[in-house]
């Protein structure tokens, strides 16, 4: 197995011990990092509502995917987490805005917190040709 590492500087940087997202199998399979709604220049948490956070987290999943030579639609598994899944309604409304039919495999998870008080954050797993 070959690893490429998939970097941009489009998307926030990584904070810890883990890559923006990887390629596997030359570079068809593309496992991409959890993204929170850091604004990639400074780092910070975006300002606003839940929204805004979703909003960000898409613009960051797609700098990456587009790092790597695909895009959004290019997603075949989407994770969710959310420390509210009463915001899932929302997270619909907003996914309608960044994806096509066929949409992605996806999951929505609750967990009780994310880094930097994160609302929401998002993974997933990418295949281009």
């Amino acid at each position: 197995m070959q690893k490429e590492i998939i970097s941009t500087n489009k998307a926030p940087q990584a904070i810890g011990t883990y890559s923006q997202a990887v390629a596997v199998t030359g570079g068809t399979t593309v496992y991409l990092s959890g993204q929170i709604p850091l604004i990639p220049e400074t780092m910070e948490m975006v300002e606003g509502d839940i929204s805004e956070q979703i909003h960000r987290v898409f613009k960051n999943l797609t700098a990456v995917c587009e790092a790597a030579g695909g895009g959004l639609n290019d997603i075949v598994k989407l994770n969710i987490f959310l420390t509210e899944l009463s915001h899932f309604p929302i997270v619909n409304e907003i996914m309608a805005q960044y994806f096509s039919q066929p949409y992605p495999a996806r999951a929505a998870i609750g967990v009780k917190e994310l880094p930097k008080a994160a609302q929401v954050e998002m993974d997933g797993v990418m295949v281009i040709e």
